[in-house]
């Protein structure tokens, strides 16, 4: 779907897709460097084509030195993905051949090897730092409020009631915490898209629900043990508690 210009005239054409565009500030007639070649932008494109630049086959194979021939075929299957697969190779031995979802998945950053590991290891240093914090910051919640505390046990709430009010207050915080995380999260995203279109940000459902999880298990695990401590106060030490 062009947004503006027009298809290939000469073969010094190029095509742009409207990220490449904005990120670059391209217009129709401008002219680009590709493979060291100038083009000149005959026409800019929706995103989502598989490449940023377009330019005519002849022109690619011509600088390739591959008059004639073709690097890539793209077959539609009638559904059936893996017979489509096991027919090309029957047919073709030795090719390399792959799905679109298999080929998408070469082009983001998360099929990196070495980011995976990375991923993980960040997200295990991002719980244990949660779990620190919080089990700080309830642990000096409950001594400030000992003598509460004391009261509450001196009025007949049991070690449960104490440990379910101290939990249900760290869940609420750490709810507002996540959901206050997720939205700067998107704000900061509408932001490097403004200042950097060309940088592809995916922010999933998965990830959300991922992160909001985490958070909570967080939370509770690091107020577990201040709870439980403060459930087992004795009402009379407590109230005496200065």
């Amino acid at each position: 779907m062009f947004r503006s210009g027009k298809p290939f005239e000469a073969p010094n054409d190029a095509i742009a897709d409207d990220v490449v565009a904005q990120s670059k500030h391209l217009k129709v007639g401008d002219k680009v460097t590709l493979i060291n070649h100038e083009f000149t932008i005959c026409g800019i494109v929706a995103h989502g084509k598989g490449a940023r630049y377009f330019i005519p086959l002849k022109t690619a194979q011509d600088i390739a030195g591959a008059e004639q021939r073709v690097s890539m075929l793209y077959v539609r299957s009638k559904g059936d993905i893996e017979a489509a697969r096991a027919q090309i190779l029957g047919a073709l031995p030795g090719n390399d051949v792959k799905s679109v979802a298999e080929y998408t998945t070469l082009m983001t950053s998360s099929n990196l090897p070495e980011l995976k590991p990375f991923i993980r290891t960040m997200v295990l240093i991002g719980m244990v730092i949660s779990f620190l914090v919080v089990l700080m910051n309830m642990h000096t919640m409950v001594m400030e409020r000992t003598r509460e505390i004391g009261i509450l046990k001196a009025l007949g709430s049991s070690r449960l009631d104490i440990v379910k009010l101290l939990l249900g207050e760290t869940l609420v915080l750490a709810v507002l915490g996540g959901v206050a995380g997720i939205a700067l999260s998107f704000l900061v995203e509408g932001i490097l898209r403004e200042t950097t279109p060309s940088l592809q940000i995916l922010i999933t459902p998965a990830w959300l629900g991922g992160a909001l999880l985490l958070a909570l298990g967080g939370a509770a695990a690091g107020a577990i043990y201040p709870a439980l401590r403060a459930a087992s106060f004795d009402p009379v030490v407590a109230l005496a508690y200065e």
